[in-house]
């Protein structure tokens, strides 16, 4: 057994969820395990280099998680024959340049989404990265969810008979910044910065729908602007120019259709900031990030319409929850493993850049939807770009 260490260029993890997932509960929780196993007993270990804009942001962040390697010169980290992985958690907009120099460099690529803010930008990406022969990966993170494997363990043991429709809602009330500091980054409600939930969240939709429940094949989206004035970082009013909601129907594969809202001017009134129903001939389920509830077609109760009483039935209590059956570990990091071993030899990564780039599509044609006020089919997506 042989410990192989891999250099890995992380640009962009200043940010919230670049720290937190990737970094800290990802690449440093690896790292603290030992790094990771492979199939013929050698281990992995991953050595980040921080790479940002900000050099005291880089080296603050370094400091705090005694990381040693950090930079703010991006191109000698991609000369660097020690860099093997460069992983990209910039804003989507500064995200193709960098990939595109890495892939020139030689390096694996592995990258948050959208992989790009256009689907020919993204089908390039992935002809490069095969050009070059180099790995891709994107990360797909709600598929490694507690709540999602979950319901995919229910989808593979047919307890749905035939799925019928899936109905999701995503979101919370993400403050304006008056009254309260925003939570998400201003960049995100400025259509010139690359913001916008349309652009953001119809590529998760879209490997979701496209893994559980088939391959979406037409969609119909209306997004909104529903807060048109929000206050920065810097305590300064600007006008929010990206949508900030998005209202879309999909049709599936076998005829199964799936609804799902998103929207940051929501206030929630539900068990999770991301909630699924699936409904079949057989059972449904409700799935968040974590929990799972299920109720079987003989356990459905009988409710009859009579708005002149006072409900009798709690449905809440008809539901049951499904068991965890093992543990569950960081959604982000079990992805990351897998990406690592795939660059190792040890094993195929599904979630490569023309995965990447059908969600980038889906998102592209939802826009072109709602400009259009009409349904659009959604083709097949190959590596030419058909």
């Amino acid at each position: 057994m042989a410990e192989r260490t891999i250099g890995v260029i992380m640009n962009g993890v200043t940010g919230r969820m670049g720290t937190n997932q990737h970094l800290i509960r990802s690449i440093l929780a690896i790292r603290a395990q030992g790094g990771v196993r492979c199939s013929n007993g050698d281990t992995i270990m991953p050595d980040p280099i921080l790479v940002g804009r900000s050099a005291e942001r880089v080296r603050t962040l370094a400091t705090a998680h005694q990381i040693a390697r950090w930079s703010t010169d991006l191109a000698g980290c991609l000369a660097d024959p020690a860099n093997v992985i460069y992983f990209d958690a910039q804003t989507t907009a500064q995200r193709v340049s960098s990939l595109t120099a890495a892939i020139a460099a030689g390096k694996h690529v592995y990258c948050e989404k959208p992989i790009s803010e256009s689907v020919s930008a993204a089908l390039e990406l992935a002809r490069l990265a095969r050009a070059a022969g180099v790995k891709h990966g994107v990360v797909q993170d709600k598929l490694f969810l507690p709540g999602m494997l979950k319901l995919k363990r229910l989808i593979d043991s047919g307890f749905f008979g035939r799925i019928l429709s899936v109905r999701g809602e995503f979101g919370y009330w993400v403050f304006e910044g008056d009254l309260q500091p925003g939570q998400r980054p201003s960049w995100n409600y400025r259509k010139e910065d690359g913001g916008g939930i349309i652009v953001d969240m119809l590529c998760h939709w879209r490997y979701v729908l496209d893994n559980l429940f088939g391959g979406v094949r037409a969609v119909s989206c209306l997004g909104a602007t529903h807060i048109p004035q929000r206050i920065d970082e810097q305590g300064h009013a600007y006008a929010a120019s990206a949508d900030d909601a998005a209202y879309a129907t999909f049709e599936l594969a076998d005829g199964v259709i799936a609804q799902i809202n998103s929207s940051w001017a929501v206030r929630v009134y539900r068990d999770e900031l991301f909630v699924l129903q699936v409904d079949g001939t057989h059972g449904s389920a409700v799935a968040g990030l974590r929990e799972c509830r299920v109720q079987h077609r003989v356990a459905t109760p009988r409710p009859v319409w009579n708005p002149d009483i006072a409900n009798p039935i709690a449905f809440r209590s008809g539901w049951q929850d499904v068991p965890d059956n093992g543990t569950f570990d960081n959604a982000f990091k079990v992805q990351w493993e897998a990406f690592l071993r795939h660059v190792a030899g040890d094993g195929p990564f599904r979630w490569d850049f023309l995965e990447a780039a059908r969600g980038v599509q889906l998102a592209e044609l939802g826009l072109r939807s709602w400009a259009e006020r009409r349904w659009i089919d959604v083709p097949e997506l190959d590596i030419a770009g058909a």
